[in-house]
């Protein structure tokens, strides 16, 4: 896991650079479109929120994540004319998110696939293949497929007319690489990992942009350190799951410089330290450090390419938990790299 985090820069300079090049083929098919459907599982499921916050924000497009169960168990026909489908699937070969693209097609939708699996069942389904960069991943737990993931959804983005700089992306893997020594350098690496492997759970949470991104952090210390985990918005943590939240459950919560979100975000950890609670932050620069108990470095990137680099000190930290709590991250328990889970 820790060697694949460390190949995430340079699978997404070929990612980005292999796709970039495709943004016109991406506005001719969503040409006809005007509103996105994701379709994905697992950590592919939290790219696509983060996918799904770009489109709306950047786009002016309505976006929003598919049951799979209604294609694949109720199997219900929806009219999806005017819908661009998009699948995300790490492997490609998937079989509910093939056969939920499938129906989708016939359905009316144009279709779209992103996935590292070249040649799988997914990418020769779809209309129009993101195959991303990544090369093989080892260890189970995703990190260089799912920040590929979020490159490819950028790229897609990009497509459907957001109003974005690309210069920007080409920025990640550079910020990614010092981001790295910065979180490994950071002496609050080592005191936040020593406090977590003392508690059975934590709340993570962020909001816009960054929303994937703590659902995602939180999935990682679900399947590779066996936390109780839960990954919130921090306008839903404020609805009442914030009772939780005390001096044996702490809050890891992550921030964007620059993001509008970022001051409730800062809020919220300054409430969670009031509490008596512990506080750690990932990101959001000096007025979310200086709201938390301890903090990682986040990365120097505008909000829509940021949750690209914002999950590593993330992915960081749980590599090192996991090794803390005498667990071998590369292969939790329970789990394969391809899930299947059926109709």
């Amino acid at each position: 896991m820790r060697l694949e985090i460390g190949e995430q820069p340079e699978a997404l300079r070929r990612t980005i650079g292999s796709l970039t090049p495709r943004i016109g083929e991406l506005e001719k098919l969503a040409a006809r479109t005007r509103q996105v459907l994701f379709i994905a599982r697992g950590s592919s499921d939290n790219a696509a929120v983060y996918g799904r916050y770009l489109v709306e924000s950047h786009t002016g497009r309505l976006a929003t994540l598919a049951a799979p169960s209604i294609a694949t168990t109720y199997r219900r026909r929806i009219d999806l004319d005017g819908v661009l489908a998009v699948a995300i699937s790490q492997s490609g070969r998937t079989e509910e998110i093939v056969e939920t693209l499938d129906w989708a097609k016939a359905c009316g939708a144009r279709t779209v696939a992103v996935t590292n699996g070249q040649g799988s069942p997914l990418a020769e389904s779809a209309d129009v293949a993101l195959l991303t960069e990544a090369g093989e991943e080892l260890a189970v737990p995703a990190t260089k497929t799912y920040t590929t993931q979020l490159a490819a959804l950028s790229v897609l983005g990009a497509g459907l007319g957001a109003d974005v700089d690309l210069a920007d992306l080409d920025r990640v893997p550079d910020e990614i690489e010092r981001l790295i020594e910065a979180t490994e350098a950071s002496e609050s690496l080592a005191l936040i990992v020593e406090e977590l492997s003392k508690v059975q759970g934590v709340v993570v949470s962020a909001r816009g942009l960054a929303f994937g991104t703590a659902l995602e952090v939180a999935l990682k210390l679900k399947e590779a350190c066996y936390l109780h985990a839960m990954g919130l918005s921090y306008a839903d943590l404020l609805h009442g799951p914030i009772a939780v939240v005390d001096e044996t459950t702490p809050a890891l919560v992550l921030g964007v410089e620059g993001s509008p979100v970022l001051e409730g975000t800062a809020a919220l950890a300054a409430r969670v330290v009031g509490a008596g609670a512990r506080a750690y932050g990932i990101g959001g620069g000096s007025e979310l450090a200086g709201a938390s108990s301890l903090a990682l470095p986040g990365p120097g990137l505008p909000e829509w390419t940021a949750p690209l680099a914002l999950v590593v000190p993330g992915q960081l930290l749980v590599e090192k938990l996991a090794r803390r709590l005498g667990i071998n991250p590369d292969v939790p328990r329970g789990l394969n790299k391809v899930t299947q889970t059926g109709a």
